[in-house]
């Protein structure tokens, strides 16, 4: 059958798919930068090491919950461990991709300001991975932490941090996924009206829970990423911001993360 639409109609229809599928593009590029830039690997360990000492020392002094002691909770069942692992694993990436299309389609005022907010807390946490490497707390097994996604079950990363090429694992500074996941809980509860949006906040909870319990961040990096946050959505943007822009930002980050790690090659 073909198609009767007006022309004007028509033609509105191309634009927006034309729109949507240069955001498509954009945040695939910013997926990509996420991704190379965990890729980048800290030129000494051992500093990601003492980074550790550091951060787990100065959690004790200000009385942050205690890690080590959270996960031997979740530890006295196999199931609940396994649920926090495939939290972990599973969700992160889908929850945020579902929530970007929601925004775009559904509530498209909201859309530009999550989308700034996105790349900027994604390549500002990146420099911060590659300025301040830290050794998760699993890796930190003399405390008595247990690596759970390596024994329970569903495992993202090698066997060997130190020898593994698909990602950088002393990347735990700030977590991304308490930064994407309040990002997501943020958006949602400020772009719907229900009584229950609220309820959104439980996704943060649950990834900061996750990834402290499975021992793949400290509860210092969830704070930090909240933090950068809300000082990325507290610097003033411009509402209507170019559709490139997204793609833009994303080259810039690559170029930024790839003379940062050309410098500490060369100062190695």
């Amino acid at each position: 059958m073909a198609d009767t639409a007006p022309p004007a109609l028509a033609a509105t229809r191309s634009f927006r798919l034309g729109r949507f599928g240069r955001e498509i593009l954009a945040m695939s590029a910013l997926f990509a930068v996420y991704k190379f830039g965990r890729l980048l690997r800290p030129g000494d360990v051992t500093v990601a090491y003492q980074n550790a000492t550091r951060v787990w020392d100065f959690e004790r002094w200000a009385h942050l919950p205690n890690e080590l002691a959270e996960q031997r909770a979740l530890l006295s069942g196999h199931g609940v461990i396994q649920l926090a692992n495939t939290y972990y694993a599973v969700v992160h990436f889908p929850a945020t991709i579902a929530f970007l299309v929601w925004m775009y389609l559904r509530r498209p005022g909201f859309y530009p300001v999550v989308r700034r907010a996105m790349i900027l807390t994604t390549g500002l946490a990146l420099m911060i991975h590659l300025a301040f490497p830290l050794a998760p707390p699993r890796m930190l097994s003399g405390l008595g932490f247990v690596d759970t996604a390596a024994r329970y079950g569903p495992n993202v990363y090698g066997a060997d941090p130190e020898h593994g090429t698909l990602i950088n694992q002393y990347a735990a500074m700030p977590s991304l996924h308490v930064g994407w996941a309040m990002l997501v809980a943020a958006g949602l509860i400020a772009a719907t009206s229900s009584k229950w949006r609220w309820l959104w906040l439980l996704h943060p909870v649950m990834t900061a829970i996750a990834v402290t319990g499975t021992a793949n961040h400290y509860w210092l990096d969830s704070l930090a990423a909240c933090v950068l946050l809300l000082v990325v959505c507290l610097v003033p943007v411009r509402a209507a911001a170019a559709p490139v822009a997204a793609e833009r930002a994303s080259g810039a980050v690559v170029a930024a993360l790839l003379r940062t790690r050309r410098r500490g090659s060369t100062a190695g």
